[in-house]
């Protein structure tokens, strides 16, 4: 094999749809008003007590000017069309145009944790109230977790590699750091990478009730009477994540190729640590987490007093949250009380294999406008007293490096270090 081109790698535009906005711009701009975007579900019927999600305003595929009837009935996993319209817009807000020269050096690598559910599910619905020869012959398809990407290249005219890295929830900061490599490395110029995920269906919701990960809201819970008040990481009262759709998308590019198209760099791709715990398949293992931490600031070529803020996983679950401020304790020790800790899902609730790729577009984003995006429905917590979560609103703050930090089912870890230009 060829040496490694050891080329640096910058994010050049993004893209994004949350509970907040189903564009990146409306997202970000609710985000920095401190707003939250959670609501009882509408996408389906469910009796779980979980049924505050996060829904995708006015997200309407069939709107889209390249989804006609046919492709509408055909492709009836909603992660398709999403991961479609992601790319499009990631490429837009990059400036990248599709060329006969960029399009064989553009590769798309769009995780998922849960993929096609929603397309098995009909088929399965199918299958047994109407009967075998009703399943779709396109369900396979629709199942297949490099789909979505592929559908993305036939739209948009890239034809360098696809696939779909399965980290879980940590499977946007997978996509990322893979595609940074394949940069480096010299295997493409420019990577479309991110996460997806159309996870609203009733079994979904049910099983996270079940394993007691998600929010029950009763009648004496403060979100009872408003919904947006249901995720709460780091707060007093944290009860379980909020279950969201969503996804993002980075266009990250080798340097020498952003300068000579005069693209824009937004930030630098510049440290990558991924472990595993092998210990549990949900509880985080906290010296495995912290070894990922330590690994992507050391191959930042920084110490960990050059951070200055973090983008938490910060699910909002009582065990999570508190092993996650663990973990930056030992990592960072009493400088922790100086960094402001971000956790975006207090906003955007937990989109799972989007997640960390939502959270990277929006600390790179709070970076270059030098600020800090706040941790919403706080109440503090004093086991908490040295963590500053950047309580109810956002506030401007200075800094050159951020830490992304994402954890996954099966013990997958994956942070990232952003440096601003």
């Amino acid at each position: 094999m060829k040496p490694p081109l050891n080329r640096r790698v910058f994010v050049a535009g993004y893209a994004a749809a949350t509970p907040l906005g189903n564009t990146f711009e409306k997202t970000w701009a609710a985000a920095s008003r401190g707003e939250a975007g959670f609501r009882r579900v509408t996408r389906c019927a469910t009796t779980s007590r979980s049924n505050v999600v996060g829904e995708i305003p006015d997200w309407d595929p069939s709107r889209l000017p390249y989804v006609d009837p046919k492709e509408a009935s055909i492709w009836n996993a909603a992660y398709v069309f999403l991961t479609m319209e992601m790319c499009r817009q990631a490429l837009e807000s990059a400036g990248l145009e599709m060329t006969q020269e960029t399009g064989p050096r553009t590769a798309c690598i769009i995780g998922s944790a849960l993929n096609g559910t929603d397309s098995y599910r009909i088929a399965m619905d199918n299958y047994v109230n109407r009967g075998p020869l009703k399943v779709s012959p396109y369900l396979l398809p629709n199942v297949c977790a490099n789909l979505p990407a592929g559908k993305a290249g036939m739209l948009l005219g890239f034809t360098g590699p696809i696939f779909s890295p399965q980290g879980a929830c940590a499977s946007g900061n997978h996509a990322i750091a893979i595609g940074s490599r394949m940069i480096r490395d010299g295997d493409c110029d420019f990577v479309l990478a991110g996460g997806v995920e159309t996870c609203i269906v009733p079994e979904i919701i049910q099983g996270f009730s079940n394993m007691l990960a998600t929010i029950k809201v009763g009648p004496k819970d403060r979100a009872h009477d408003d919904p947006t008040l249901a995720s709460r990481p780091f707060s007093l009262d944290r009860k379980g994540f909020v279950l969201s759709e969503g996804a993002g998308v980075l266009l990250l590019a080798a340097e020498e190729k952003i300068d000579s198209l005069g693209l824009t760099k937004k930030a630098e791709v510049a440290g990558i640590g991924w472990t595993s715990d092998a210990k549990h398949f949900t509880r985080p293992n906290k010296e495995t987490i912290v070894r990922a931490i330590h690994d992507a600031i050391d191959d930042a070529e920084i110490s960990a007093q050059d951070i200055g803020s973090i983008n938490a996983h910060g699910t909002s679950t009582p065990t999570g949250d508190a092993a996650e401020v663990d973990c930056m304790r030992e990592v960072f020790g009493k400088k922790i009380s100086t960094i402001p800790v971000t956790a975006n899902k207090s906003q955007v609730g937990h989109s799972l294999g989007a997640s960390a790729a939502i959270e990277a577009a929006l600390s790179i984003e709070a970076m270059q406008k030098n600020m800090v995006l706040p941790t919403v429905n706080h109440i503090h917590d004093p086991d908490f007293d040295d963590i500053d979560v950047v309580p109810n609103q956002s506030r401007k703050h200075s800094y050159e490096h951020v830490l992304s930090n994402s954890f996954g089912f099966g013990g997958t870890n994956c942070c990232i270090v952003f440096r601003g230009v």
